[in-house]
């Protein structure tokens, strides 16, 4: 009686399960997938930083994947040298499809910064030293006050959005849907010293 007791509670679990693979959409599966490759963080090749909460997995995932050379080329870069020392100044690593710029400039105001996003290039953001306030907001949800420029791969926003810390030891990446606001004052308007890598964005 036991043996028989325990066949059908093993069914009933089992179709259970069964049910509730069988009810999540490919989607969500696709999102569990990914999710699981975002937080395993091999993409990261060893590199100790972690991404903002604010990252778009899916899109990141679906970047990764359509040009993994541009990203592993990245990430090598921030783990191979000393952030710390490097001088201000562009670093190309592979021509013009994955390059960084090192800037080392006082914050400013929220009212001298602005709104812009990209087309052409994907941008991870990371403080070297010091602390900003980065803006993040969709640019569906701001108005556009200078229309996309092909020739500086930029647009201009107006419009409140989401302000968040950036501190060392932490990226944020902004794709194109992605309007930011970067080198927002946390107060006094410090001096800090960060590192955006520009990685070619595949439509």
């Amino acid at each position: 009686m036991k043996k028989i007791f325990s066949i059908t509670v093993i069914v009933f679990l089992f179709t259970g399960v069964m049910n509730a693979v069988a009810q999540t959409s490919p989607k969500d599966m696709e999102k569990l997938m990914v999710q699981k490759w975002f937080e395993g963080k091999e993409w990261l090749g060893g590199l100790q930083l972690q991404p903002h909460q604010t990252i778009n997995e899916m899109e990141f995932a679906r970047q990764y994947k359509a040009n993994k050379v541009y990203w592993d080329k990245a990430f090598a870069f921030l783990k191979e040298h000393d952030l710390q020392t490097m001088a201000n100044g562009k670093y190309p690593m592979d021509g013009d499809s994955v390059f960084a710029i090192v800037t080392e400039n006082p914050t400013k105001d929220y009212d001298s910064t602005q709104w812009e996003s990209h087309r052409g290039y994907i941008d991870l953001h990371c403080v070297i030293s010091g602390e900003e306030k980065i803006g993040i907001y969709p640019i569906t949800k701001l108005t556009v006050t200078k229309p996309y420029d092909g020739s500086k791969d930029v647009a201009n926003y107006s419009g409140e959005g989401k302000i968040y810390s950036a501190v060392p030891g932490v990226f944020f990446l902004f794709f194109p849907s992605d309007a930011h606001r970067p080198g927002i004052t946390p107060g006094g308007k410090k001096t800090d010293k960060k590192i955006v890598i520009k990685i070619r964005y595949t439509e």
